[in-house]
C-alpha cells in the first residue's frame, strides 16, 4: 500500500470536530512526539556500547585468542556506519511506503540484530548481527518519527523534532545502567536476547501509532499556514544545488565531529589531563549525557525562534569556547572540564535537532525524509573524522589536548559558514 493511498484513507478521519487518539488534534498530535521519544530510547542504546565492550571481550576470548580492545569497537563503528548509510535509502522508501509499514519492518530488523547477537559465536559474527543488522534496522526506523514530527508540527518544527530525538540522546543515561545490571545478573549473551525481545515488543507497538497527517493539513488558526501552503518542496537534486545545503552539511559535519570526539574521550581526558579517578570520570559521563539530551529540545526551540543559521552559529560558538577552555585546563581544573564537556555534549545534541529542522525549513516537508537522509551523511563523516582526530592527537602528540586546537578552529570556521550560507534558499531558477 502506497503512502498516498493510505493518506487518503487517513484523511477521512479528519473531518470537522475530528479527534486524534481520543483527544482534540492539536493535543493528540503530541502522542507522536512521545512515541518517537520512546522509540529513540530503544534505538539509541548504541550509545551505551561502552558497557558491553569488556563483557564482549571476555566472552569471545574464551574461544582461544584474546579479543583486543580495538576489536570490541568494530561492532559499534559498523553500527554507526550502516545506520548512516541506510538513512537516505529509508528516506526515499518513506516517500512510497506508509511510515507505519516501514517502521514495522525496520523494528523487526533491529530486534533481529539484538536477538541474533545472543547466539554469536565470535566477534566477527557479532559484527554482522549487531553492527550490520541492528545498525541497518536503526537506519531504517530513526528518521521516521522525525519526519512525522515535521508534518504534524509545522508551527513548532524545531521543538517537536528536538523532543522526538531527545530519547536517542538520553538513551545511554537510561540503558547503560540497565544493561550493566542485566549483564551482571544474566550475562552478556542473555542480555542481548532480553533487550532484543524488549525492543521487539516496544518498537512494534509504537510503530502501529505512526502516520502522517492528510496532505495539506495545518493546525487550525495557525498564522503561518498561508506561507506554508506556498512552501516549495525541493527534490534531492534541487536541494544539492543550493548554497544552503552546502552550509548546513558543512556545519553538521563540524558539529558532529566535535561532539562525537568529545563523547569518545570524555572519561580519558578526565583521567589523563584533569587527573580524576576512574569512578568520578565515569559518573561525569552520565552527567554529560543530560546535556546531550537536553540540548535537543533546547536548540530545537532556538531554531524555531532564531532561525537555523543563528541557532547553528550559537551551537558552534559553544564548541569554540569549550575548545578554548580545554586548552587552558590542567590537573585539578574540574569545574572548567565539566563546563567544557557539558558544552561539547550539548553541541552534539543540538545538531540532532538543528539539522532535521533546518532541512524541513529550507527545503520543505514534501521530500523531507529523502532530503534529510542525504544531509545526515554529515553525521557519518563527522563520526569517522572524530575517531581519526582524537586517536591521532593521542598517538602522534601523546595527549588528547591537541585535538581541541582543531575542533576550535573548525567551529570558528563553521560560525562564519552558518551566518553566511545557512539561509532559506531562493526558489527561482531551480
Amino acid at each position: 500500500m502506497t503512502t498516498s493511498t493510505t493518506a487518503s484513507k487517513d484523511a477521512a478521519l479528519f473531518g470537522k470536530d475530528a479527534t486524534l487518539f481520543g483527544m482534540p488534534i492539536l493535543i493528540g498530535r503530541w502522542a507522536f512526539v512521545l512515541a518517537g521519544m520512546a522509540m529513540n530510547v530503544c534505538l539509541g542504546t548504541v550509545y551505551a556500547w561502552s558497557v558491553f565492550r569488556k563483557p564482549v571481550a571476555d566472552e569471545f576470548s574464551k574461544a582461544g585468542a584474546a579479543v583486543t580492545a580495538k576489536q570490541t569497537l568494530w561492532p559499534f563503528m559498523l553500527f554507526l556506519a550502516v545506520f548512516t548509510l541506510l538513512m537516505p535509502i529509508a528516506g526515499r522508501l518513506l516517500q512510497k511506503v506508509h511510515p507505519r509499514t516501514l517502521s514495522l519492518v525496520g523494528s523487526l530488523i533491529v530486534a533481529a540484530g539484538w536477538i541474533l547477537s545472543s547466539y554469536a559465536s565470535s566477534i566477527n559474527v557479532l559484527n554482522l548481527t549487531y553492527g550490520v543488522l541492528a545498525g541497518a534496522g536503526v537506519g531504517i526506523v530513526y528518521g521516521i518519527p522525525i519526519a512525522i514530527a515535521t508534518r504534524w508540527f509545522p508551527d513548532f518544527k524545531g521543538l517537536a523534532v528536538g523532543l522526538t530525538v531527545l530519547g536517542f540522546g538520553m538513551s545511554a543515561l537510561v540503558m547503560a545502567p540497565l544493561a550493566q545490571v542485566m549483564i551482571q545478573t544474566y550475562g552478556i549473551m542473555t542480555t542481548f536476547l532480553y533487550l532484543g525481545i524488549a525492543f521487539l515488543v516496544t518498537l512494534l507497538l509504537l510503530s502501529l501509532l505512526l502516520r502522517f497527517p492528510p496532505a495539506g493539513w495545518k493546525p487550525e488558526g495557525w498564522q503561518g499556514a498561508a506561507a506554508s501552503a506556498k512552501e516549495r518542496g525541493f527534490t534531492v537534486s534541487e536541494m544539492l544545488k543550493t548554497s544552503s545545503c552546502l552550509g548546513l552539511w558543512l556545519c553538521f559535519i563540524i558539529g558532529s565531529l566535535s561532539g562525537l570526539m568529545a563523547i569518545g574521550i570524555s572519561s580519558s581526558v578526565g583521567q589523563e589531563i584533569i587527573k580524576l579517578n576512574a569512578a568520578t570520570a565515569a559518573s561525569l559521563v552520565s552527567f554529560f549525557a543530560l546535556f546531550n539530551g537536553g540540548g535537543r529540545p533546547l536548540f530545537g526551540w532556538l531554531t524555531d525562534a532564531l532561525g537555523p543559521g543563528k541557532a547553528a552559529a550559537l551551537s558552534l560558538l559553544l564548541t569554540t569556547l569549550a575548545s578554548g577552555g580545554m586548552l587552558l585546563a590542567g590537573q585539578g581544573s574540574v569545574i572548567l572540564y565539566v563546563a567544557c564537556f557539558s558544552a561539547f555534549w550539548m553541541g552534539l545534541g543540538s545538531w540532532l535537532a538543528i539539522a532535521p529542522t533546518a532541512t524541513a525549513t529550507f527545503f520543505g516537508a514534501k521530500n523531507y525524509a529523502a532530503n534529510y537522509g542525504v544531509v545526515f551523511s554529515a553525521y557519518g563523516i563527522g563520526a569517522i573524522a572524530a575517531g581519526l582526530l582524537a586517536g591521532n592527537a593521542k598517538d602522534v602528540f601523546g595527549s588528547y589536548i591537541y585535538a581541541f586546537y582543531i575542533s576550535g578552529g573548525l567551529a570558528t570556521f563553521g560560525i562564519l559558514v552558518a551566518l553566511t550560507l545557512m539561509k532559506k534558499p531562493e526558489t527561482s531558477g531551480i
